[in-house]
Formats: structure tokens, sequence, C-alpha cells
């Protein structure tokens, strides 16, 4: 049993998704402290000069856990991402395929920053075709912080790997503690695959919103992360 976990990450970008696709089960941590100008709020899209952030206002979040993090929607933010979505992708090869998935989240109001970013996760998953379980750490009651609260999940789950980002396994874990519980750990090697995007006259950009590849190869955007997959684990 492959378990992964991070935090809700608001149209997460590639290399997240590609964790999830390589898990059985993967836990939104939404009961840890909120980051300021993290990615819980916040992603990057290509525009004609290069990149450009798209970002979800959020009410005071200040030693808030994500899922008590408020939207401030005194700011007109729903429309400006749509509109930032449409002028850059309007011409992608895939984007009207897509136009209906996404578009209705922006038509209605959100108040929590978990709730949005779970429900574009769920979304995106599904275009992707990707059928990995989706588990909040809310739910299963593991107190706990840091190595700690990682182990207790993963048992909570019933874990034999734990698939882990390349930089929290040499700096944020402390691996010899899953060891006894029966738990690997593996770390998960991306590398940031190239695919064709819009704005060819802007060098490619890696490490984009994952809305990126998929408006611009579509059905194919699964086969691109499981290609680096396989090269990695064969490496």
């Amino acid at each position: 049993m492959i378990i992964a976990i991070h935090q809700p990450h608001y149209l997460p970008w590639l290399r997240y998704v590609q964790k999830i696709a390589r898990s059985d089960v993967f836990v939104l941590l939404d009961d840890v402290q909120f980051t300021k100008n993290g990615w819980q709020n916040r992603t990057r899209i290509k525009h004609a000069q290069g990149w450009m952030y798209l970002t979800v206002p959020v009410l005071d979040a200040f030693g808030r856990a994500i899922n008590q993090v408020m939207i401030n929607n005194q700011q007109r933010w729903r429309a400006k991402h749509w509109q930032a979505l449409q002028t850059n992708y309007g011409r992608a090869p895939h984007f009207e395929r897509y136009r209906g998935l996404l578009q209705p989240t922006y038509e209605r109001p959100w108040e929590s920053v978990s709730e949005l970013s779970a429900h574009l996760l769920h979304t995106l998953l599904g275009a992707l075709g990707i059928r990995t379980r989706l588990v909040r750490s809310s739910e299963l009651g593991v107190s706990g912080t840091g190595t700690a609260k990682v182990i207790g999940i993963c048992r909570k789950l019933g874990a034999t790997v734990y698939l882990t980002g390349d930089y929290a396994a040499t700096n944020h874990l402390d691996v010899a503690e899953f060891a006894p519980h029966g738990i690997e750990v593996r770390p998960q090697g991306w590398h940031a695959p190239t695919y064709r995007q819009q704005f060819p006259a802007v060098p490619f950009i890696p490490d984009l919103s994952i809305v990126d590849l998929l408006f611009n190869e579509g059905e194919r955007s699964l086969a691109v992360l499981s290609e680096r997959t396989h090269e990695s684990a064969t490496a």
C-alpha cells in the first residue's frame, strides 16, 4: 500500500499530481498550519511574457490550520482567475474540451480555501484518469507533528510504502523512524517532463500548474507524467 501526504494546493503543479498518480491513497494534509506565500492558495501559469501567479486571497490566516482559512471574497478573484485561464489558454489544443469541467468552479462562491482546492483536485484527477483514493488528514484523528504525524497517518491507513518528495526525504523527515513500523520511505525521484506549451517564443517553463499540461496535451497528459515516472524508476 503506497501512501503519499501533502498539504492541499490550489491548481497544483505537475510533481504534486505525479505523486498522486503513483499512490494508492493520497492524504490531503489539511490540519497543519497554513503557509503564507506558499502554494496552498496560489499557482503559476504561462503567459506571453513568461509566467504569472494566480493567488486566491485569504482572510487572516496567521496561525490557522489550512482547513480553517477562509477566502477573502471582497476581491473579485474568481472572475480574474477564469479570465486569465481563458486569455492564456483559450487557443491551447484542449482548452475547449475541459472548459466545461473547470468553468463552473469559478461561477460559484467558495468560503474555504481547503474546500476549493479539494474540489478542483477531484475535478482535475478525473479529467486525467487518476483514480487514487483521496483522504483528508483532519478526518483521521491522528495527532502529533512532523515525522510522528506522518508515521501515524501511514499506520492508520496500513501503508507499506511512504512516497515522499525528494526534498522532504532529506530535510524534513527522520527516515530511520519508519523502519520499525515496516514502512519503506521512497523518494519521488522527480524529473520535470517537457511538452508543448503556449507562447513558443517564450522558452519552456517547468513546474507550472497541471492545467498547463492538461490544456496543451489533453488525454496524453497522464502518459507524459507516467513516462517520466518510468524513466525515474529505471534510471
